[in-house]
């Protein structure tokens, strides 16, 4: 779906949900170096694992494997750390940091399926400063594609989720918004090849501008070409 009359840009939201990875800020590089070494450690085809990592959290991705032998809570505290320690090339997604830096603190949340430490040194690298309210890997007992990260997310904002508007890269992070019952923006800044989707999308936060009404309600607004 194009940008243009998308329902988005049609109602208020009390809030706005972002995702990190892929929709605040690039980390693939990075991210796609330390899973490398460990998809190559466990004998795994590493072009094809590597299409399999993105949004979701790592324990997720290593439990999917059903490895025998590995334990999915000790190889993703290595994946963590091993992450932290390479931010080489993680970069704010175009426009976003002025995007974020338009709303109010108290108006929008990250919820990512990294770790907290890790999300904390990506922001870091990326130039985006943390907002008050981060849910992270360890505040979810089942990561994207379930809806309880952006449902606490909400909770935290103490507004309704269904009042939100999430902001999400991934499929699987689509999905958790949809699950959810919010409103989503697909962020296509790091595509490869186009997706298919029947939510609005932007290649990046140029495109649109934010407006507060009288009642602290937020209104996106489209400057797409």
């Amino acid at each position: 779906m194009s940008i243009r009359g998308s329902a988005v840009f049609a109602r208020p939201y009390r809030a706005f949900l972002f995702d990190m990875d892929g929709t605040l800020l690039n980390s693939i590089a990075a991210a796609e170096r330390v899973w490398s070494i460990w998809a190559e450690r466990h004998g795994l085809e590493v072009a094809t694992f590597l299409t399999t990592i993105h949004g979701a959290r790592a324990i997720d991705t290593i439990t999917r494997q059903a490895l025998p032998g590995v334990d999915p809570e000790i190889e993703a505290q290595w994946i963590a750390e091993a992450e932290i320690n390479d931010v080489e090339g993680v970069v704010a997604i175009s426009g976003a940091v002025e995007f974020l830096n338009r709303l109010p603190g108290e108006q929008w949340a990250l919820v990512t399926s990294a770790p907290r430490e890790l999300a904390l040194r990506r922001l870091q690298a990326a130039g985006i400063t943390p907002p008050a309210v981060l849910v992270t890997a360890e505040d979810v007992a089942i990561g994207k594609p379930d809806p309880a990260c952006y449902q606490l997310g909400a909770q935290r904002l103490g507004v309704s989720v269904q009042d939100c508007l999430v902001f999400e890269d991934a499929t699987v992070g689509i999905r958790a918004g949809e699950a959810a019952g919010a409103d989503v923006m697909v962020v296509t800044s790091t595509h490869l090849k186009p997706m298919v989707t029947a939510h609005p999308s932007v290649d990046g936060y140029e495109q649109l501008q934010v407006q507060r009404n009288a009642e602290g309600l937020l209104y996106l607004e489209s400057v797409a070409g």
